[in-house]
């Protein structure tokens, strides 16, 4: 990669979201923002190897686009349009009181996690409009097929125009209720960034782990007797406190069990063990994040593998079920009830999964490590073919094409 490629990718990843948003409040459309900012970056992609990258990358881009969403405006105005359209190019912007949050991004966050979509619509739309994850990416993240997620995109950017959803943080007092659709963005962003699904990315997103936990600490430092937000910020660092020794020198996954302990960030560690002490002092029932933390806390504090408390993490597991009695629990639950009650206990488990489970590639991974151990290697072989097959992220399917060889052929 060139020096000018490096430097459009540092942009894209530290300022699409900063265009975005800087687009929105100005225009109020959300597709003037994504296709302006779109634009910007291509000209820069043009301009760059021979103009030089700016001193400011940032400021050009947003120029860019601000010139790039006036020009598509001039395009498709009508003549009694003209007098609107010369505010925009020349009027100042109005000052605007601040809301309960002074952060332009998050400003966009809460904008496309309003009430009146879906969650799942909110959660994909915030991805693309402040992520910048691509639509593949996302439909990835989903477990459904990319043209469907485009068409969820287009619809959600179409309804808060026909509803004239406002570009503004939510008041101090209707923030609580708010908060729990950015949290669920913000998990789905760290996902990405801890284990990047596109096959074309670094296998790990520092940027985007990075985004998640600066703007949960954010939402941590307004709301700070939330459980949930607690448990999301504990969450998140315990995750992110393993993410140098995840993937190998050679570019393949480490998993839990194989990874150097001593490599792990202690102080990130330390602080997601006091979130979670803190929120089992508070004496309140745990919520979904607030529980996987805890059993991050418990993989965390054993010294070695061997020093994990399994049966405490299935009662977390347990604890988690009746809350949220998804699919990817009940297959995490039987990882660990695989180092309690042995692999064919556990195998059983899984495979009452299969119909719910049978596009998502760490199913087809579990059931292949299950098979191993099990001594069933031509259904391993099989498993294994299949996970790769689904898989996106190069770090893991290097490291399941590894495991699939050492089986041999049968």
């Amino acid at each position: 990669m060139s020096d000018v490629d490096a430097a459009v990718t540092r942009a894209h990843r530290g300022e699409w979201a900063r265009v975005v948003a800087a687009l929105t409040r100005r225009f109020g459309d959300l597709d003037i923002a994504e296709e302006a900012a779109a634009e910007a970056f291509a000209t820069a992609v043009e301009r760059w190897p021979a103009d030089g990258v700016p001193p400011n990358p940032g400021a050009w881009l947003t120029t860019t686009a601000n010139r790039k969403a006036i020009d598509r405006i001039r395009r498709e105005s009508k003549r009694d349009d003209k007098q609107k359209e010369a505010r925009l190019l020349y009027d100042e912007d109005p000052p605007e009181p601040l809301g309960a949050i002074d952060d332009e991004r998050l400003r966009l966050i809460f904008t496309c996690c309003h009430p009146a979509l879906a969650m799942e619509t909110r959660v994909a739309l915030t991805l693309r409009m402040v992520g910048g994850l691509t639509v593949a990416e996302i439909a990835r993240a989903f477990l459904v097929q990319e043209p469907a997620m485009g068409r969820r995109i287009t619809r959600a950017k179409d309804k808060i125009k026909a509803a004239r959803i406002p570009y503004r943080v939510p008041s101090a007092e209707d923030l609580p209720s708010r908060v729990s659709g950015v949290l669920a963005v913000l998990f789905l962003v760290f996902n990405e960034g801890y284990l990047a699904s596109g096959p074309d990315t670094d296998p790990v997103r520092q940027d985007l782990t990075a985004e998640a936990i600066r703007l949960t600490r954010v939402i941590r430092a307004l709301l700070p007797d939330d459980g949930e937000v607690a448990g999301l910020l504990a969450l998140m660092l315990l995750t992110e406190a393993r993410r140098t020794a995840r993937v190998s020198a050679g570019g393949e996954l480490v998993t839990l069990d194989e990874q150097d302990r001593g490599a792990w960030d202690a102080s990130l560690i330390a602080e997601g063990h006091r979130l979670v002490r803190e929120r089992l002092a508070a004496g309140v029932a745990p919520g979904r994040y607030q529980l996987l933390a805890a059993i991050n806390a418990v993989h965390t504090y054993a010294r070695d593998i061997r020093d994990t408390d399994w049966s405490q993490i299935v009662a977390l597991y347990d604890q988690l079920a009746r809350i949220d009695p998804s699919p990817i629990v009940a297959l995490n639950r039987a990882i660990a009830v695989a180092e309690l009650d042995g692999p064919d206990v556990a195998l059983a488990a899984v495979e009452r999964l299969e119909d719910r489970l049978a596009g998502y590639h760490a199913y087809h991974a579990t059931r292949a490590d299950l098979l191993r151990r099990l001594g069933r290697s031509q259904q391993a072989r099989a498993a294994y073919d299949q996970a790769i097959a689904l898989a996106g992220n190069t770090a893991e399917t290097a490291y399941l094409s590894r495991r699939r060889d050492q089986l041999g052929r049968s």
